[in-house]
């Protein structure tokens, strides 16, 4: 297991600029969206706008990726993701959600989730999770990867490789008529070979023109997720797996996520749409 010491909170940039003629989702300014109402189920034209977007999100993280390595900070990374989407005429949909200050979430080692980049400098042996969301024609697009910075020990290594490998045998189970509950059914079998935790309190989403349109995808086996998955459903799944417990403890920024035992985790996304014979991924880069 790594030996790296424990992540502490880093001073935050000043807020990044978005020029004026990049349409804005509604929350932005706001302390929370206005909550969704319309159908999980889109049409073909919303799943090619959100083909757009994800294609411009996936494209972001990875140009961000590009830059993993020890001695960049996190805030940098967010730069250039900020940057990218901007540069393509999309808005970095984290920045302003529910007043989140950055344009991407940076999630080092024992970070779970919703780490705010800043001024911490990634070190060797470190894994780092990018999150990053675009919005552009009125829709989102969200992905994240985890990444490996420098050297990293095989514990790590083999975490990382199994998260990706968890995603991929969740989308292969997405099929019309299915339950929702069966993604996380195969998340949860697969980390439990290897004694890995899943962390339950955070989930898959719907998303739409809705970043979060209030359809849950657990990934755990859940009774109550029996939402039968229908073509043109559109949604996130991102399993957390962690080395040791699925519990959490939050930072005083009411955003950062760690695990309770400071054991390191990893995360995969990707934005999906039902097909007629199973999903189709629409954050390619």
């Amino acid at each position: 297991m790594s030996g790296q010491s424990l992540l502490v909170p880093g001073e935050l940039s000043p807020t990044r600029s978005v020029s004026g003629n990049i349409r804005r989702p509604e929350y932005v300014g706001k302390p929370a969206p206005t909550p969704y109402t319309g159908p999980e189920i889109q049409d073909s034209d919303t799943i090619e706008r959100m083909r757009i977007a994800g294609r411009i999100a996936a494209q972001a993280m990875e140009e961000a990726a590009k830059h993993i390595s020890p001695g960049v900070t996190t805030d940098e990374l967010d730069r250039v993701a900020h940057d990218f989407m901007v540069d393509h005429g999309a808005y970095p949909s984290t920045l302003g959600y529910r007043g989140y200050p950055k344009s991407l979430c940076s999630s080092v080692n024992e970070v779970i989730c919703h780490g705010i980049p800043d001024s911490t400098v990634l070190r060797d042996g470190d894994i780092v999770n990018l999150d990053v969301t675009a919005y552009i024609n009125g829709v989102h697009g969200d992905n994240n990867a985890t990444y490996l910075c420098g050297d990293v020990d095989e514990e790590s290594r083999l975490l990382v490789e199994r998260t990706r490998e968890s995603l991929a045998r969740a989308i292969k189970a997405v099929k019309p008529g299915r339950q929702i509950n069966v993604i996380g059914r195969v998340i949860e079998s697969y980390a439990k070979r290897f004694g890995y935790g899943v962390v339950r309190d955070f989930t898959g989403h719907g998303i739409n023109s809705s970043f979060h349109s209030g359809l849950i995808i657990p990934h755990y086996d859940s009774p109550h997720a029996t939402t039968v998955m229908q073509p043109g459903m559109t949604f996130t799944i991102e399993p957390m797996l962690t080395l040791g417990t699925h519990e959490y403890d939050m930072w005083e920024d009411g955003w950062t996520v760690v695990t309770k035992d400071r054991r390191r985790t990893a995360q995969f996304e990707h934005t999906l749409v039902v097909t007629e014979t199973g999903a189709e991924i629409l954050t390619l880069p």
